[in-house]
């Protein structure tokens, strides 16, 4: 990591997927560091299908499997080492599911190396606050993940 205040912590808890943590983890600093923020801690959690149905279902009423989930907890207004700026929970198994689905997309090429640096892309910047509730917001919010793909992935 860079020294920096900034830390993301990285845990694999899940079987199914390889996962180079500390290469996600540089990522999710990277793009944080890119968006302003210098301080502060975000933890990065790689799971099973199981634990991000059941995060899924508390938290957004889905009993469903999902590939990322963001909890924004200081978030962009993290301005210290001791601010917790949120947690990014990402499943490598959905992200294998999904990952040929956007094969040709903005430079994707159907990995699940691919998918994951878009997971932790799109995670990091539902912490500071983007959304993608409707089409401006969408808009908004996928022109910046591949600016940030395009400088700090690909």
């Amino acid at each position: 990591m860079s020294g920096s205040p900034l830390r993301v912590v990285s845990l694999n808890e899940q079987q199914a997927e390889p996962v180079d943590v500390a290469r996600w983890a540089l990522l999710a600093e990277q793009a944080l560091q890119a968006q302003g923020i210098g301080a502060g801690e975000c933890n990065l959690i790689f799971v099973d299908d199981q634990a991000i149905a059941e995060l899924n279902a508390a938290h957004r009423g889905k009993a469903t499997a999902t590939d990322v989930l963001s909890f924004p907890l200081d978030g962009a207004e993290a301005a210290t080492a001791d601010d917790l700026i949120g947690d990014i929970v990402i499943c490598p198994s959905v992200a294998a599911t999904n990952a040929p689905d956007h094969r040709g997309q903005d430079g994707h090429h159907g990995t699940l190396d691919d998918e994951l640096a878009l997971l932790v892309v799109h995670g990091v910047l539902h912490l500071l606050g983007f959304d993608h509730v409707d089409d401006g917001e969408a808009e908004v919010m996928e022109a910046r993940e591949q600016e940030l793909l395009a400088a700090l992935y690909r």
